[in-house]
């Protein structure tokens, strides 16, 4: 028996999607979501100019990609602490690291948070964003069951992660570790 063959041309394909993905994110934290378009993406890329177009039809699918991605890889990082919490200090000083972590490289929290309040204006952007609030949630449940406390964790951590990316000098681990702990604790 033979083992099936990979087509080389759709991993290349899914490989060149991945590349423009990453592309839109880079544009989006420099110039905003305005700054996207088909060319500059492509640009960012590396690739020819038609790369994009051929790969997203609409600018919009490109930024539906973007933020399904965001989303996606920050909603899996959360439930993943939410699998090794126990309701305990130790899961909550993991999340103030990551948090940390995440507002000391902002380019890339800046243009979710671009993609984020995108999804505000677009409903049909929405799908990615409760995903991740959901992640949020599952996380909040190894703690309590009151959905009140819950909701606000959620509010919390955008509403620090937003502000850390205005400060000049963003939060230590610690400082977002005592937040957490008096929502949480």
């Amino acid at each position: 028996m033979h083992a099936p063959q990979t087509d080389g041309r759709l991993l290349k394909g899914e490989r060149r999607k991945e590349e423009l993905i990453e592309a839109t994110l880079q544009v989006v934290a420099r110039e905003g979501v305005a700054g996207v378009s088909h060319r500059a993406v492509a640009r960012e890329a590396g690739l020819p100019a038609t790369a994009a177009a051929y790969h997203f039809t609409s600018i919009d699918d490109l930024l539906t990609a973007a933020l399904t991605r965001c989303m996606e890889q920050d909603a899996q990082r959360m439930l993943r602490l939410a699998e090794e919490a126990d309701g305990g200090p130790g899961g909550v000083t993991a999340l103030a690291e990551l948090m940390e972590k995440v507002v000391k490289g902002p380019g890339r929290l800046l243009a979710e948070y671009e993609l984020y309040l995108l999804a505000a204006r677009r409903p049909e952007l929405r799908g990615p964003t409760r995903h991740w609030l959901e992640a949020i949630s599952a996380y909040g449940h190894r703690y309590t069951d009151d959905p009140v406390r819950v909701r606000v964790l959620k509010g919390v951590i955008d509403g620090l992660l937003l502000q850390g990316l205005l400060t000049d000098t963003p939060p230590t681990a610690a400082e977002f570790e005592a937040v957490l702990r008096h929502v949480l604790l």
